[in-house]
């Protein structure tokens, strides 16, 4: 009995010394998480960085990237190419003009259309996806093209952002 009372007694020591002390909330590390550094979301949200820019515009009924878009798609390409844990969701939207059915297609096309331009640059299928809203999201007041041309884009968004 004395040798199980005593066995008891070391085993609760033992264990009192194992124990660990806990972390209180306030010295805790305030800094970035490692999927933000593996990440590096502070380039993506900086306005001076071109990765901050989401949308490149279309022509009426296209889905051709056009030329002054190249370098902003070649950015984000090299973003998620460095990065492989980024993901990216490629949305594409159209004006109201023409069927639903035309636009969610058109939509589609264009988001597409620039997923293969970043594919060629290095950016993996794994790390995009393709949807389209076509006019969902459209301005329905529109009267003239320059309202219009606001409708017909690609938006870009990261998937831990």
């Amino acid at each position: 009995m004395k040798k199980s009372l005593l066995l008891a007694s070391l085993l609760s020591l033992f264990l009192v010394g194992c124990s660990s002390t806990p972390i209180n909330d306030a010295s805790k590390p305030t800094g970035p998480t490692a999927d933000e550094k593996d990440l590096d979301l502070a380039s993506l949200r900086d306005p001076n960085n071109i990765l901050s820019k989401r949308s490149i515009y279309f022509d009426y009924d296209k889905d051709v990237v056009k030329a002054e878009y190249k370098d902003l798609v070649a950015a984000h390409a090299k973003y998620v190419s460095t990065h492989p844990k980024a993901k990216m969701t490629l949305t594409g939207n159209t004006d109201d003009r023409g069927s639903r059915e035309y636009n969610v297609s058109l939509g589609q096309r264009r988001s597409v259309s620039v997923k293969k331009s970043m594919n060629v640059l290095g950016a993996q299928d794994t790390q995009i996806e393709t949807v389209s809203f076509g006019e969902e999201r459209a301005d329905t007041n529109c009267k003239d093209d320059a309202c219009y041309a606001k409708d017909r884009r690609v938006d870009i968004s990261y998937e831990k952002e």
